[in-house]
């Protein structure tokens, strides 16, 4: 496994992350999601292989998947061994004050990740995107708090318009706050938009990255086709419905395939191999639902794409439309 600082802190962290969406319990959203006793297989593997980064969110299964997240870690390994990452903003339940970056909800919210999780800290407090309704000065204030109790010793940000990202950086050092160390977009071979505006700012501030979806929920992983509900996932995720349907997508998906075939590897390798050969990137957050998910991400770290290659996979694609904001 490799280790790289996590932005401009002194934080290492492995180059793979793992997601943590699927583990909790099926809901009606995430139906697709494992229960405790078949995530905990998951967990304790990426710790063999080195993985020490695990990003999760309070409203994944509704709080599940940080209690089956705790509780594994706490079973497999020690806390100063491990990265541990959550999430607030979503809608957490039916009151006017459950959701949002207020500094009522983020309060309530991290002393509930905290109790989820088994443990007094985590190590990154990530917003889950912006919140037009709170001013941003709100927000961080909170998360200065959050920070200065303790409760969390970096804060970061998820899927957001460049210029939000940059406001609440510049507000953050006019009142000596912790900043944002930390930038979660939505960015892989089919969904390029963040290159434009976001992983120029990151790279200049020394932000780090850790891109969602880099397999495009699994469009990367295997040969287009038209049969295209061949999981759970696939059948019941509307969300990824709305972010990959364009005839384009499966076209660059069919590139991925092509380059894969001729260097003998699974398409994943490949996916993964492209993004991390790009240097503003610091570890793709993965999910992982099967044996060979995990083996197939950490060996992406040894794959070395030609020049050739990258121009072949990266030509295909056309702009799209802004996706995964809200």
């Amino acid at each position: 496994m490799e280790y790289v600082r996590f932005g401009s802190t002194g934080l290492k962290v492995s180059r793979i992350c793992l997601g943590c969406m699927s583990y909790g319990q099926p809901t009606e959203r995430w139906q697709w999601a494992l229960d405790e006793e078949h995530s905990r297989p998951f967990i304790q593997r990426a710790l063999e292989l080195g993985i020490n980064f695990f990003d999760t969110a309070n409203v994944y299964s509704l709080g599940m998947s940080e209690i089956v997240v705790g509780r594994a870690l706490h079973d497999f390994a020690s806390r100063d061994e491990v990265v541990i990452a959550t999430k607030v903003r979503s809608e957490m339940g039916l009151g006017p004050n459950d959701r949002g970056l207020s500094r009522k909800h983020i309060l309530s919210s991290i002393d509930n990740s905290l109790e989820r999780l088994g443990t007094d800290y985590v190590d990154l407090y990530q917003i889950h995107r912006w919140d037009n309704e709170t001013p941003i000065e709100e927000t961080l204030e909170a998360l200065n708090d959050v920070v200065r109790a303790g409760k969390a010793r970096y804060i970061g940000a998820s899927s957001m318009y460049a210029w939000q990202f940059a406001k609440g950086l510049y507000t953050s050092d006019l009142h000596r706050w912790p900043r944002f160390v930390s930038m979660q977009p939505h960015y892989n071979l089919i969904y390029r938009e963040e290159e434009r505006e976001m992983l120029p700012l990151c790279q200049d501030q020394k932000i780090a990255v850790i891109p969602w979806s880099p397999l495009a929920r699994g469009l990367l992983t295997r040969k287009p086709s038209k049969e295209r509900n061949e999981t759970v996932r696939a059948q019941t995720d509307a969300f990824a419905k709305m972010l990959y349907t364009r005839e384009d997508d499966f076209a660059t998906a069919q590139r991925v395939s092509e380059v894969a075939e001729a260097h003998g590897l699974p398409m994943a390798q490949v996916a993964l191999a492209w993004m991390l050969s790009k240097p503003v990137i610091t570890a793709p957050i993965i999910g992982a639902t099967k044996p060979h998910h995990l083996d197939d991400a950490v060996a992406a770290l040894s794959v070395q794409l030609t020049p050739q290659d990258i121009k072949y996979l990266e030509e295909a694609y056309q702009p799209h439309p802004i996706r995964g904001f809200s």
